[in-house]
C-alpha cells in the first residue's frame, strides 16, 4: 500500500473527514476503555449555559480542557470527561422575562411560578445543538451523551445534601445585613459575583456635601459660646440616601476645625465643622482663606471671592454626642428615633477624601449599620411600617422611593432603572440637591466620576440595601482555604498567589439566599417564630417529614409519593420535582407540633457550578468510592478563564474546603480574555464579535487551535485576529504538509514501507543523527511543557522544529538523497529518518492539533503497519531515549544554522541571490571549541550559503572592527543614576575588551566611586563593514562575507540559475521527477559560456542527456534574469 498523497492542503475538509473517521470507529470512546485499569486523571468541565450561543472566546479554554486529557491519555491514563449544563441563575429569567414581556412582580401575578419555570427549562436548552456542533466541530472531546444538568432531581438532592452538611457543621446562618442587591434583577447578590470582570464602571454622579445643623442644647462646652448656628459637613455620592440619614460618624483621633464663611447658594453666613485635612478640599472655588475673622464682615453678596477663616481645632472625641436637626425628614424610624441624628465614632473614617464627617444612612451601607450598632445606645436604621405593619427602607425592592418621599414618590433612585425613552430630565440625586441648596442646608453641589458596581447580568447600578437572607460563614474557614490554596499549581502562579489568595485572605460570608423563581430551593423549613428549623439534605428525608405532616393533618398527601426510596433510576427521579413551585406547597412538623414552611429563597446559582464534582455523579447517594476513594476528587485539572477566580474556581474551593476539608482542584489554568485585534472586547453591539463556527468553516479547527494557544500563553490577553491563523497555516500546517508530501512522492516511486531493518544509528550520515538527536532532545521539551501546563512553550517548540531545523534544515539539505542514487542504505536511513520525525510529530502535536496529526499519523502508520493502534489519540505518547541525543552534535549543527543565517541575512540585505556563489566569509573565533564545532561543519556552511572558503580568525583585531554601546533599556532600571559613568567607561573599552564580553558574558567595570559587573545583554555590539566585504553579528559570533564577484563565480551563479528554471520547467510539463530530459538553448552572449564551464553540472542535476545550442528557438520559454536573455525548450529524452 502506497502513501496516501494528495493534491493540496485543505484543513476544513480535513477536519470533517477525521470527524467522520471519529465517529464511525468510536475512537473517543475507544480512548477511555482502552485505558481501562490504568491510573485516573481527573478532570472536571465548568458548565456552560445554554441559553446563549458560544463565541470565539468559548473556543480558547474548550482548546485548553482538550489538550490535557489527550495528552494524558497517550502518557497512559483513564481520562473521563463529563460534559454539563449550568441550567439556573439571573441569565436565564431575565432572558426568559424579556420573552414573555414581563418583570419579576408579574410572576405570581399574571403568570403561575409554574408556568413561568417551564418556560425557564424550555429556554435554558434552548443553544445546545450550537454549543454541541462547536464542540464536536473544535475537536474537544467531552461526553456530551450524558452531561450533567443542574436542574434535574439527582443533581439538586445532592446540592441539598450538601448544603445540609453545611448547616450541620453551624456555617449556615440566616442575617438581617446590608447586602449588593439589583433592584432590576429583583434579588441580592454575592461578593463573589459584584468582583466579576467588568462589574464596578466608571460613572459620574451628583454630590452633596451636606449642611446638618446642630442642636444648640447638644453642643459641648467649648462650642456652647458660639452664638450662629454650627453645621456638621458631611460628603455623600448618593444623595437619594440622605433622606435616609441617621447618624453622622466621626474619628476619634481626627483633628476637626470650625471653619466661619458664607454659603455659596444662600450667602447666608455660616460656621461648619470638618477635619482640618479636608479644608483646602473642601474651600475651592470661589473660597479664599482671610486671616483675621474681621476681614469676613467686609464680605457681601456677588462678590468675586467668599472668605473663609479657620478657628478652634478639637479631637473627633470631642464632637461626640452631638445632636442635629433631621436634614431632610420626610419620615421618622419606626422605632428608636430618639437615639437617632447624633454624632457617633467608628474606626473606617479617613481624611483622604469627603469632609472627615461620614454621613451615616444605616438602612444602606454595611459599614453605616455595623457603626451604628456598635453605638451606645444603637443608633436606629431609618426603617418605615408598611401597609402590613411590617419594617422596611424608604425605597422599596424595584428601587423606587415609598409614599413617604411625597413629591419624589414612585421615582427610581437612579435613572437608569428607566425603560429607554422613560428617565426624568432631573434623577432625584439633583431634585434632592436643589431642595437642600435651596433650604441652605447644602455647602457643595458637584459632579464627582468614580466606579460603581453594576449588577453582572442586568448591567444596571446595584443598591446597597437591608435583606433578610441566609449566609454561609466563609469567614469561619477562610484562613483554611487559604492555606489550602497553597497546595494548588495555578498556571500563571500569580493569579493563585495575588488575585485568588488575596480574594481568599479577605473572603466574606456568601450571600446564599436569591429572591427568585428558577434555582434549586433553599431546603430549609422553618416556624413562623423562627424557633425550630430543619434543613433537609434528600428525597427520601423530605418524603419521610411529609408523610409526619400528612398524618398530623398539615398536609392533605404526600407530594412524592409514587416515588421509591432506594430506586436510582432517572425514571424514579423524574416523578419528583425540587423546584420552588413544587416544594414550596409543602408543609413540615415541627418536633414540638408546629407547621414548618420552606424558607422562600432560592440559591446562589454558584453553588449549583460549584456542587458539580459531586452533584454530576449523585453523590452521596451513588457512586461513593468516585469521592471517598478519591477516584473522581479532587480533580487533576479545571481550565477556565480568569474571572472565574470570583467565579467557580471559588466556588469549588469553598465548598470542598467547608465539606470535606480539601482542595477540589490539584491543577488550574486560568485563561485571559479574547479581545479584538485591536484589543477591544468583542460584543455583538461594537460588531467585532467572531463566529467560532465560521472561523472553523474557513481555517478549519487545528489552525484555529494551534494559533490561539501558540500566539500567547494562555493566561494572556489575546487580540484575536484571523489573518494570525491564515500564518499558522501556511507556515506550520503548509510546512509539515509539504514535508509529508515530499516524503510520500519518493518513498512511492522507490516503494518504501519500512520494512527493512532500521539502519543503526552509528551507520546513519551525520544529518540524520542530528536531527534525531533533534526530535528526542523536542520530546523532552514538549514532554516537560505539558506536563507543567504550558502548552504555548509545547507549541512554539514543535513549530520551531518543523519550521526551522526538519523542513529548512534536514529536508533541504537531503533532498538529493530521496531522488538520486540506488536504494541503498543511505537512502533508507533518510526514509526511515524522516518517516520517524513525521510519526513522531504526529503524536507531539496530536493533543493542540488533533484533526491534522490524526490523518498524518493514520497515512504513514496504514502504510507501514508499524504500529497496531487505530488512531493517533490511542497511541502511546513518545518517550526520549538518551542514546539518541548527542549534545555536541546539536551544537556544531546549530552553529552552522547561526553561521549560515548571518550570511544569508547579508545576502538578502545587498540583493545578492543564493545561488550565485562568493568566494569567501571569515568568522572570528572564540575558543578552540567554538573552531572545531565550525570547522567540523564548514562543508555544510559552504554548501548552504554558496561559498567558497571559510576562513576562522584567533584574532580578528586588525581585520574586523566592533562597537559597543550601552543597552539603556536595561541598564536605567538597574544603575539609575550611574548611568552616565557606565557609558562613559563603555565608551572607552577596546577591541580585547569587546572580545572578552563576548568570550565570557560579563566584564568589570570601574566607575570614580565603585565597580560593577557588566552583563553581555547590557550592552549592544555591533560590527563595522570593511572595504570589500559586509559584516554582521548575533551576539558573540560574527561574519564578514567578501561581496566581490569574479568572472567565474558569475558564471556558475548563471549556470545554478539557469538549473531552477529548468526544473520549474520540468514540473509545468508534469514530467516524473526519474524523467530524463534534452535541452535548447537559444543562444544570448551571456549563457554559452556559462553552461560550457558548468555543463556536467547542469546536466546532473537536471537528468539531462542532450543539451544544445541554437541562434533562434521559435518553440519555447523565455526566460531573463541578471543580465541573462534567453530562451529554453526542454522535451522528454
Amino acid at each position: 500500500m502506497k502513501f496516501a498523497e494528495y493534491k493540496g492542503l485543505n484543513l476544513p475538509k480535513l477536519g470533517e473527514e477525521v470527524l467522520a473517521f471519529w465517529k464511525d470507529q468510536h475512537i473517543f470512546d475507544k480512548s477511555i476503555t482502552s485505558r481501562e485499569g490504568k491510573p485516573s486523571y481527573v478532570f472536571y468541565e465548568g458548565p456552560p449555559s445554554a441559553n446563549g450561543l458560544p463565541g470565539i472566546h468559548h473556543v480558547m479554554p474548550r482548546t485548553i480542557k482538550d489538550i490535557f486529557p489527550r495528552y494524558k491519555t497517550m502518557k497512559g491514563y483513564q481520562v473521563k470527561r463529563k460534559a454539563g449544563w449550568d441550567t439556573h441563575g439571573l441569565p436565564v429569567e431575565l432572558g426568559v422575562e424579556k420573552e414573555l414581556g414581563i418583570t419579576k412582580e408579574d410572576i405570581g401575578q399574571k403568570i403561575t411560578i409554574e408556568e413561568y419555570n417551564a418556560a425557564c427549562k424550555k429556554a435554558v436548552m434552548r443553544y445546545t445543538d450550537a454549543w454541541n456542533d462547536l464542540t464536536k466541530k473544535m475537536g474537544y472531546w467531552i461526553d456530551m451523551e450524558d452531561p450533567y444538568v443542574t436542574y434535574k432531581s439527582k443533581y439538586m438532592e445532592t446540592v441539598w445534601w450538601l448544603l445540609k452538611e453545611i448547616y450541620d457543621k453551624g456555617l449556615l446562618y440566616k442575617g438581617y445585613t446590608i447586602q449588593p442587591y439589583s433592584p432590576k434583577a429583583g434579588t441580592g447578590l454575592s461578593s463573589h459575583e459584584l468582583n466579576q470582570p467588568g462589574t464596578y464602571q466608571d460613572i459620574t454622579d451628583t454630590t452633596v456635601t451636606a449642611q446638618f445643623k446642630v442642636r444648640k442644647e447638644s453642643l459641648p462646652e467649648f462650642l456652647a459660646s458660639y452664638e450662629q448656628s454650627i453645621y456638621l459637613l458631611a460628603w455623600t455620592t448618593t444623595p437619594w440616601t440622605l433622606p435616609s440619614n441617621t447618624a453622622l460618624t466621626v474619628g476619634e483621633g481626627i483633628e476637626y476645625v470650625l471653619v466661619k464663611t458664607y454659603n455659596q447658594y444662600t450667602f447666608e453666613p455660616i460656621q461648619v465643622i470638618l477635619a482640618r485635612n479636608l479644608v483646602k478640599t473642601q474651600f475651592t472655588g470661589r473660597y479664599e482663606m482671610v486671616e483675621e475673622v474681621a476681614e469676613l464682615e467686609q464680605f457681601k453678596e456677588g462678590d468675586k471671592k467668599i472668605p473663609y477663616f479657620v478657628g478652634d481645632s478639637f479631637k473627633g472625641k470631642e464632637l461626640l454626642g452631638i445632636r442635629y436637626e433631621q436634614l431632610l425628614p420626610y419620615a421618622q424610624p419606626y422605632q428608636g428615633a430618639e437615639h437617632g441624628f447624633r454624632v457617633i465614632s467608628g474606626d473606617f473614617v479617613t481624611t483622604e477624601d469627603g469632609t472627615g464627617i461620614v454621613h451615616t444612612a444605616p438602612t444602606f451601607g454595611a459599614d453605616d449599620m455595623l457603626v451604628a450598632q456598635k453605638a451606645v445606645p444603637p443608633v436606629p436604621p431609618m426603617l418605615v411600617l408598611d401597609e402590613n405593619d411590617n419594617p422596611v427602607p424608604l425605597v422599596d425592592l424595584q428601587g423606587k422611593f415609598r409614599p413617604e418621599m411625597e413629591e419624589l414618590a414612585g421615582k427610581y433612585v437612579k435613572n437608569e432603572y428607566y425603560e429607554a425613552g422613560e428617565a426624568p430630565e432631573r434623577s432625584v440625586d439633583i431634585e434632592l440637591a436643589i431642595r437642600l441648596k435651596e433650604e441652605n442646608k447644602a455647602f457643595k453641589v458637584e459632579k464627582y466620576k468614580h466606579p460603581y458596581p453594576n449588577c453582572w447580568r442586568t448591567d444596571k447600578p446595584i443598591l446597597y440595601y437591608p435583606l433578610d437572607s441566609w449566609f454561609i460563614k466563609v469567614t469561619a474557614v477562610k484562613d483554611r482555604m487559604y492555606e489550602l490554596n497553597q497546595t494548588i499549581n495555578w498556571k500563571p502562579k500569580a493569579t493563585g498567589e495575588k488575585r485568588f489568595g488575596n480574594w481568599l485572605a479577605s473572603a466574606n460570608d456568601w450571600n446564599l439566599s436569591r429572591s427568585r423563581f428558577w434555582g434549586i430551593p433553599l431546603p430549609i423549613w422553618r416556624t413562623e417564630d423562627g424557633k425550630e428549623a430543619l434543613c433537609i439534605g434528600s428525597v427520601a428525608q423530605l418524603k419521610e417529614e411529609m408523610e409526619k405532616a400528612v398524618a398530623a393533618g398539615l398536609m392533605e398527601a404526600d407530594l412524592f409519593a409514587d416515588f421509591t426510596v432506594g430506586d436510582m433510576s432517572e425514571q424514579n427521579y423524574e416523578k419528583v420535582d425540587l423546584h420552588k413551585n413544587i416544594v414550596d406547597q409543602i408543609v413540615l412538623l415541627s418536633q414540638s407540633g408546629k407547621p414548618m414552611y420552606r424558607e422562600l429563597d432560592l440559591i446562589d446559582v454558584w453553588f449549583d457550578s460549584g456542587s458539580m464534582p459531586y452533584a454530576q455523579w449523585h453523590y452521596p447517594f451513588e457512586n461513593r468510592d468516585l469521592i471517598d476513594d478519591s477516584k473522581s476528587f479532587p480533580a487533576d485539572l479545571i481550565a477556565e478563564g480568569v474571572d472565574q477566580t470570583r467565579g467557580w474556581f471559588y466556588t469549588l474551593h469553598a465548598i470542598a474546603t467547608m465539606v470535606f476539608d480539601s482542595v477540589a482542584y490539584k491543577n488550574v489554568v486560568s485563561n485571559g480574555l479574547v479581545l479584538d485585534k485591536d484589543g477591544k472586547k468583542m460584543s455583538k453591539r461594537l460588531g467585532n464579535a467572531v463566529n467560532p463556527l465560521e472561523t472553523l468553516r474557513d481555517y478549519g479547527p487545528d489552525a484555529t487551535r494551534w494559533y490561539l494557544i501558540s500566539n500567547a500563553n494562555p493566561w494572556d490577553n489575546l487580540k484575536f485576529d484571523v489573518a494570525g491563523i491564515e500564518e499558522v497555516r501556511r507556515k506550520f500546517f503548509g510546512t509539515l504538509y509539504n514535508t509529508y508530501a515530499f516524503f510520500a512522492l519518493y518513498a512511492n516511486i522507490d516503494g518504501f514501507d519500512y520494512s527493512e531493518a532500521d539502519v543503526p544509528l552509528g551507520k546513519r550520515p551525520e544529518i540524520d543523527q542530528w536531527i534525531l538527536s533533534e526530535l528526542h532532545t523536542l520530546i523532552t521539551k514538549v514532554d516537560a511543557a505539558y506536563t507543567d501546563y504550558e502548552p504555548t512553550r509545547a507549541a512554539r517548540a514543535m513549530a520551531d522544529f518543523v519550521q526551522e531545523n526538519l523542513s529548512n534544515w534536514y529536508v533541504r539539505l537531503s533532498r538529493r538523497r530521496f531522488w538520486k542514487g540506488d536504494y541503498q542504505q543511505d537512502k533508507i536511513s533518510a526514509y526511515q529518518t524522516l518517516y520517524t520525525c513525521l510519526m513522531t510529530i504526529s503524536k507531539l502535536a496530536a493533543p493542540i492539533a488533533p484533526f491534522f496529526m490524526e490523518r498524518l499519523y493514520l497515512d504513514l502508520n496504514r502504510t507501514t503497519n508499524k504500529e497496531a493502534f487505530e488512531s493517533v489519540h490511542l497511541a502511546d505518547f513518545p518517550t526520549h531515549d538518551p542514546a539518541m541525543v548527542n549534545s555536541g552534535l546539536e551544537s556544531k549543527m546549530e552553529k552552522a544554522q547561526s553561521v549560515s543565517s548571518l550570511v544569508l541575512s547579508i545576502r538578502q540585505k545587498e540583493k545578492i541571490k543564493v545561488r550565485q556563489p562568493l568566494h569567501r566569509i571569515m568568522i572570528p573565533v572564540l575558543d578552540p571549541r567554538e573552531r572545531e564545532e565550525i570547522e567540523a561543519v564548514s562543508e555544510l556552511i559552504k554548501s548552504e550559503v554558496n561559498v567558497k572558503e571559510i576562513s576562522l580568525l584567533d584574532d580578528a583585531s586588525g581585520i574586523l572592527v566592533k562597537k559597543i554601546k550601552p543597552n539603556y533599556k536595561v541598564l536605567g532600571p538597574r544603575y539609575g543614576k550611574d548611568m552616565k559613568a557606565i557609558g562613559q567607561a563603555v565608551a572607552k573599552l577596546e577591541q580585547d575588551d569587546i572580545q572578552k564580553i563576548e568570550r565570557e558574558g560579563e566584564i568589570a567595570l570601574d566607575l570614580d566611586n565603585k565597580s560593577i559587573i557588566l552583563k553581555l545583554e547590557e550592552v549592544e555590539i555591533s560590527s563595522q563593514d570593511i572595504e570589500g566585504w559586509l559584516v554582521a553579528s548575533a551576539g558573540p559570533l560574527t561574519v564578514a562575507l567578501d561581496i566581490h564577484i569574479s568572472d567565474d563565480l558569475r558564471k556558475e551563479g548563471i549556470a545554478r540559475e539557469l538549473v531552477n528554471r529548468i526544473q520549474n520547467l520540468r514540473k509545468e510539463s508534469g514530467f516524473e521527477v526519474t524523467d530524463k530530459i534534452d535541452i535548447k538553448i537559444q543562444k544570448d552572449g551571456y549563457v554559452e559560456e556559462a553552461v560550457a564551464s558548468n555543463m556536467k553540472y547542469i546536466k546532473n542535476e537536471t537528468l539531462t542527456a542532450e543539451l544544445e545550442f541554437e541562434e533562434q528557438l521559435e518553440e519555447g520559454t523565455s526566460v531573463s534574469f541578471d543580465e541573462v536573455n534567453t530562451k529554453l525548450l526542454i522535451k522528454k529524452h
